[in-house]
């Protein structure tokens, strides 16, 4: 990397590098955002089954499983920006593989291709560690929400719009835009990770073994149980993820671009949220509670969605869930950011892209598997029963302090 991308110009104060990797992860979100309805139709062209979409996501999250223990090492040693440009790169070429699906095969390389190099929400957190103080990190990874919610307003509606143009549109948009960020990254962004407080130690390859991260990580007494309620909330919001979709087909009969509003709508709430009432909050309450409050209002959402017998109710339960959801995991996140180093900051987040990434193997293809044989209400039972065991878990009471 050349030192003119090293670390920060002067030019480049907190205010402005903060605004820089923001819009970087919405461009990032908003491509992906993009291909939210249409991998499903896409889907559907081949079978009707939620398990294969299940396996989609699945084939993602393989990819992921094999990367992210790299990832989060390679970013501590040679800063950030290898990771982002490296990520938007990946994300263009499996955007653009998915024009030429024929087949679920080609669609799960395209989603395996996308794992394996997805690792820009993990940079984008390691770049707002590097920059801000501890007791700042609740809010600005909050400023990461609001990107990822704006994006998930604009994405899916033009994914849908795009798809009444043919099919393909939204992948030819999408791997478009990837290539946009990744100049931006390349042309734009500073590095925040200085030269003198980057990774010394020889990386040991051998040692990347994700297994193994994971168990250095719950190592950590003060990562522990946290890091467990991690997992809980991935496990559960990864097969609501997945499902939602083909939940809304089957029951509610939605159109693809029915769903593009849904989602559209509940990045609206994500956004007022994370951008506006997270840092309201974070400056009020300590953040056991307000991860307590946020898992106790997804319960009632992922309830809501199991029971719902109308698009109404569905609407009204979602937005229980994506109010609870914003409260409860940037506050999760700064309170493990709080345990480690700054020199750690990327093992750290590479350990919860594999706690997120192994619960993405599993949830899509057990919850689809539910759903096909069980019931349309099954991968929503089981959310509110994760959650519920993550609640009790904080409420034992979780030490949120620092074991470096």
């Amino acid at each position: 990397m050349q030192e003119t991308s090293e670390v920060a110009k002067p030019r480049f104060n907190r205010r402005k590098k903060l605004l820089l990797i923001s819009v970087i992860v919405f461009l990032d979100f908003l491509s992906f955002g993009i291909l939210i309805p249409l991998i499903p139709g896409l889907v559907r062209q081949f079978s009707n089954q939620a398990l294969v979409l299940g396996l989609t996501f699945s084939a993602f999250a393989i990819g992921q499983l094999i990367m992210s223990p790299f990832l989060g090492v390679v970013s501590d040693k040679y800063g950030r920006r290898v990771i982002l440009l490296t990520s938007t790169l990946g994300g263009m070429v499996a955007s653009y593989l998915l024009i030429f699906a024929n087949g679920i095969s080609l669609i799960v390389v395209s989603r395996f291709l996308d794992g394996l190099t997805g690792g820009n929400l993990l940079a984008g957190q390691a770049y707002i560690a590097d920059i801000t103080e501890p007791e700042q990190r609740a809010k600005n990874f909050g400023l990461l929400g609001v990107s990822i919610g704006i994006a998930f307003i604009l994405g899916p509606a033009l994914g849908g719009i795009l798809s009444r143009v043919n099919i393909q549109a939204p992948a030819i948009v999408a791997g478009t835009l990837y290539l946009v960020t990744a100049i931006l990254v390349w042309l734009g962004l500073p590095e925040s990770l200085p030269v003198n407080q980057r990774r010394r130690k020889p990386i040991q390859w051998v040692k990347l073994n994700p297994l193994i991260q994971i168990i250095q990580a719950f190592k950590r007494q003060s990562l522990r149980l946290l890091l467990w309620v991690t997992f809980l909330l991935n496990f559960a919001e990864n097969g609501l993820r997945s499902n939602l979709q083909v939940l809304t087909a089957e029951r509610f009969n939605l159109a693809i671009e029915q769903n593009a509003i849904l989602f559209s709508y509940l990045g609206v709430i994500s956004a007022l949220m994370q951008g506006i009432v997270i840092r309201s909050l974070t400056k009020r309450f300590p953040e056991q509670k307000l991860m307590i409050a946020g898992f106790s209002l997804m319960i009632l959402g992922y309830t809501g969605i199991a029971l719902a017998p109308s698009v109404r109710m569905l609407y009204f339960s979602l937005t229980f869930n994506v109010v609870g959801f914003s409260v409860a995991s940037p506050t999760l996140l700064s309170a493990l950011s709080a345990g480690v180093s700054s020199q750690e900051q990327g093992f750290l987040m590479g350990a919860i892209q594999v706690i997120s990434t192994i619960s993405l193997i599993v949830s899509p293809a057990l919850v689809g598997f539910g759903f096909d044989r069980i019931s349309t209400g099954f991968p929503y039972w089981a959310g509110a029963i994760l959650l519920l065991v993550a609640t009790l878990t904080l409420l034992t009471g979780c030490p949120i302090n620092s074991d470096k």
